[in-house]
């Protein structure tokens, strides 16, 4: 690896024992040779168990035991010992140990990490996690296998594993594979035609019957194929923290008329992965990630369909903020997330407002001690460079009584958004998703689309008197939620209301299609969300957009 100081060698000895080594890059070649030398030696000893009485006698047999070490470039001349590891070891160049003959490969594919998710559900795709040094997901080869039924007639001795049709990275099993496991076998290739060592994983538990049908089946029947170059798919969606689903609290207060193992990461995951992959999707923003779902979960699935993910992590903690892209479609051209409240204090951008709060320190202290962040990503369309994206991202703060801090909070998003449209990147057009925890009656809503907002708002006093702050705010962007408003978009026993949107630049883009919400029926079917068959507490937003 050029950024790193040492490579490392390994090799299997003619008497089959491993060896591995690290040497300097930098290091003459004649001094790795002498070391593989000496290595050799040592095995070629240890095959012989003599006295070490016996040793020391015949120690100008030990001398011999040495063998010569060489390494010959492809043409066939003797690579000069003076030359450096990094120059020295080429593809091709042969390694003579003794008689032993070695071809070497450089940076040869090879498998870091192979993992299938602990919960398998047929119907649902199961996508491993692939980690790979020399080697990329797409080029690696994959083979799945079911085990043997003991009715398939296999008897005890013969083969446990059954090959099915699969070759593919993501592997879909039928109901026919209810109750058998599952392995992967995994070759790890570069793209040129350079295959590594296979490595082989088999699933924990067996397939398990899927729940039937799911809220989002019917949405899918709209979103089977990407759309065109001229349009972008962009879904909002707050998955719900496994964090937050697996207290006492969820279980008990929130969701008790949520089945307790609809409320398991593991089953959430397998939904979430269908749902996600079914929409087609070109941008995914989704909120309250945890952050081993992005890494082991979401990101090597969405990969899988040709989605590359980003995640910045609340301050303080273990969830966070996703989103998305179709690599085919855009390229990341920058990341330009913050944490509000440390903007707020250390950005010049916002000065003033930080002036003003100053002036009512106990909503001050409250906006200071929220983790709440943005996250915004630059995108550039692969095919006309021209169209750029400002892709925002974010969760505001929940309390129902928190909507003056959420005024804060928009304001300070609006300011860094307005950075970077208007000055970093001019006129790009702003798509900006979240769960912002407002209705369309709020404050907050109103400022969004309206572009300003006034000092006398009732949501300057959302928590009483005593924590007024009165200013008025504006922005200068023409913004309109794409997906209207909703009746709600959050749906929980005590609760239901619109909270998340999807806001876009009317001077740039506009609403192509926007994909119903499932049914008020399908919803409170298990009485509210989430279920055995909705793996959220809210509800993703989709929407169809074009350039104007």
């Amino acid at each position: 690896v050029p950024s790193e100081p040492k490579l490392s060698l390994r090799f299997v000895l003619p008497d089959g024992s491993a060896r591995h080594m690290q040497r300097d890059q930098a290091e003459p070649l004649g001094r790795a040779l002498a070391r593989i030398a000496t290595n050799a030696a040592k095995g070629h000893g240890k095959g012989g168990k003599k006295s070490k009485k016996a040793r020391a006698e015949g120690s100008a047999e030990g001398e011999a035991a040495v063998p010569a070490v060489r390494l010959f470039s492809r043409d066939g001349a003797a690579v000069a010992e003076e030359v450096p590891n990094a120059a020295a070891w080429q593809d091709g160049a042969v390694l003579h140990i003794g008689d032993a003959r070695y071809r070497v490969e450089r940076n040869p594919p090879a498998l870091t990490d192979l993992r299938l998710p602990r919960s398998l559900l047929a119907g649902f795709p199961v996508c491993p996690k692939v980690s790979a040094e020399f080697a990329a997901p797409q080029h690696c080869l994959f083979r799945w296998f079911r085990e043997q039924r003991p009715a398939d007639g296999g008897d005890a001795a013969g083969e446990a594993w059954v090959e099915t049709a699969a070759a593919e990275r993501v592997f879909t099993p039928s109901n026919a594979l209810v109750g058998l496991r599952l392995k992967l076998r995994c070759t790890p290739g570069d793209g040129e035609q350079r295959y590594g060592p296979a490595l082989e994983v088999e699933s924990s538990g067996p397939v398990e019957a899927g729940p039937g049908a799911c809220t989002f089946d019917a949405r899918h029947l709209y979103t089977k194929k990407v759309c065109g170059h001229g349009s972008v798919r962009a879904v909002s969606y707050n998955i719900l923290a496994d964090t937050y689903a697996q207290t006492e609290f969820s279980r008990t207060v929130l969701y008790p008329y949520c089945a307790p193992y609809a409320l398991e990461i593991d089953y959430r995951q397998n939904l979430l992965k269908k749902e996600l992959a079914g929409y087609s999707a070109d941008l995914i923003c989704l909120q309250e990630v945890d952050k081993s779902v992005f890494e082991d979960s979401l990101a090597p699935a969405l990969d899988a369909f040709g989605l590359e993910g980003l995640f910045r992590i609340k301050e303080k903690q273990h969830e966070g903020l996703a989103t998305f892209y179709r690599r085919n479609k855009f390229s990341l051209l920058s990341q330009q997330d913050i944490a509000f409240s440390e903007a707020l204090l250390s950005e010049p951008l916002h000065k003033e407002l930080c002036e003003e709060l100053a002036k009512y320190p106990l909503v001050q202290e409250k906006v200071l001690q929220r983790s709440s962040v943005l996250q915004v990503s630059v995108l550039q369309s692969t095919t006309d460079p021209s169209r750029k994206l400002c892709v925002a991202n974010t969760h505001l703060y929940w309390h129902p009584k928190g909507g003056n801090i959420r005024l804060i909070q928009i304001a300070v998003a609006m300011s860094h958004i307005k950075h970077i449209a208007c000055d970093l990147y001019p006129n790009i057009p702003v798509i900006f998703c979240g769960d912002f925890n407002s209705t369309p009656s709020s404050g907050t809503y109103s400022f969004i689309s309206s572009g300003g907002i006034a000092e006398d708002h009732e949501d300057w006093i959302s928590n009483g008197e005593e924590e007024r702050c009165s200013m008025s705010l504006s922005h200068p962007f023409k913004l309109l939620s794409a997906c209207g408003e909703p009746a709600y978009t959050n749906y929980v026993g005590g609760f239901h209301g619109c909270l998340d949107y999807i806001f876009i630049d009317r001077n740039a883009l506009e609403v192509e299609q926007v994909i119903p919400l499932p049914s008020h029926e399908e919803i409170t079917t298990h009485q509210a969300l989430p279920s055995v068959s909705h793996p959220s507490d809210h509800i993703a937003l989709i929407c169809d957009l074009k350039w104007k």
